[in-house]
């Protein structure tokens, strides 16, 4: 009786030891989830601003962990610069990986 009396003191001390870590951990990895999530949106958003990118259906953005990937087809290479100077301005956007090619 006394060794699970001792067991259970014992894992609630490692319960309100470990615990908080724990949900930190899972805070952050939400928080991160949220502000790809944001991050994405603010980059189609902008670039669906700009009257002059026509070419905004056919691109595909995706965010993780700040850095932002450009995939899809563009007219020339002036739109390709023009739109990556875009997400690069968005705040939060750590670096921009840019997979657009340019059809002619």
């Amino acid at each position: 009786m006394k060794r699970l009396s001792l067991l259970a003191v014992l894992l609630v001390a490692v319960a309100l030891v470990f615990g908080p870590a724990l949900t930190s951990v899972a805070r952050e990895t939400v928080g991160k989830m949220i502000d790809d999530s944001t991050i994405t949106a603010d980059v189609k958003a902008k670039l669906a601003k700009d009257v002059r990118l026509g070419t905004l259906t056919g691109i595909e953005v995706n965010t993780t962990n700040g850095v932002v990937t450009l995939a899809g087809k563009v007219k020339s290479e002036q739109e390709k610069k023009e739109i990556e100077n875009i997400v690069r301005d968005i705040e939060g956007v750590k670096d921009v990986r840019d997979d657009l090619q340019v059809t002619s």
